[in-house]
């Protein structure tokens, strides 16, 4: 079968540019795995109108929605390659499915790197968090954690101080006189032992172990954790990669537009942000890719 355009990912960028291009009345097809990355959370918060739901509740909504335009495709399947042809690419799927595109969208995502900590992936989502805004009102406040060793740890120490008592366990971190002075103003406490293992009936969190056998009572714990592609197929098309604070994003222009013709990106990939962002840029994404089959 062929497609004005083949977008692979279903989750909030993929399926914000596909609603673009179907209200464009142009043939879609959208090939998801069914993976995304929010499904460790329970809730998905911030998302103006809809703050709370459940992102796989979401998800479903917007899917059914896209599923009433005539000319949008769904394939729950895991694209495995994709290659240049005269008209556009021809896409293989892990299922054994080809299909023809006259452009692609990469919706892909990121994966998540976590921290070896015994104890941290049980409670990923839960207790053990990423994203301020998009969790610490939940909290409640109270003593929550940061976990240091990365290049922002010092500035996300200062901003999470407005939802909690923050400690910054630095983790092998030199912090100069300013920056401890400025931790010391928002009240930021600063632990220079190690935390060994999280403590808690899972997936709550009470407590951080230290090397030193004390404990520290964490409700909550923020890390930063490193990201990578989710999908080899942005690397196999020789999309090229920017270096970001947390790893890895796809390069792309205003336009979305990778550094390989005819293929474009949207979504966490290219972008660090959450479902509102990832959909902002899904619609950017959509709409700068209809211009192009025109052109």
């Amino acid at each position: 079968m062929s497609f004005d355009a083949v977008i692979v990912g279903g989750s909030f960028a993929g399926l914000s540019a596909a609603m673009m291009l179907a209200r464009a009345r142009r043939s879609v097809l959208v090939v998801d795995s069914g993976l995304p990355r929010n499904r460790f959370s329970s809730h998905s918060h911030g998302v103006l109108g809809l703050d709370g739901i459940a992102g796989s509740d979401l998800l479903r909504q917007a899917k059914a929605q896209l599923l009433d335009y005539s000319t949008v495709r769904w394939a729950t399947d895991t694209v495995i390659d994709a290659k240049p042809t005269v008209d556009g690419f021809a896409v293989t799927s892990a299922g054994g499915e080809t299909w023809a595109a006259r452009k692609l969208l990469l919706a892909t995502g990121i994966r998540d790197v976590l921290p070896e900590l015994p104890g941290l992936a049980e409670r990923w989502g839960h207790s053990v968090l990423h994203c301020p805004y998009c969790h610490g009102y939940e909290i409640g406040g109270g003593e929550i954690g940061l976990l240091g060793g990365h290049a922002l740890s010092s500035m996300m120490a200062g901003v999470l101080a407005d939802w909690g008592q923050v400690t910054l366990f630095a983790h092998g971190m030199n912090l100069d006189e300013e920056t401890l002075a400025t931790l010391q103003r928002r009240g930021v406490r600063i632990e220079t032992e190690q935390v060994v293992a999280l403590e808690g009936e899972a997936p709550q969190l009470s407590a951080a172990l230290l090397a030193d056998g004390r404990r520290i009572d964490l409700r909550a714990l923020f890390v930063s954790a490193r990201q990578q592609m989710a999908s080899a197929l942005v690397e196999q098309l020789g999309c090229e990669l920017d270096e970001s604070p947390v790893g890895v994003l796809i390069r792309v222009d205003a336009q979305k537009q990778t550094t390989v013709p005819g293929v474009y990106a949207a979504g966490d990939a290219t972008v660090m942000g959450n479902i509102t962002l990832a959909s902002a840029e899904g619609v950017r994404a959509g709409v700068s890719l209809h211009h192009a089959l025109i052109s």
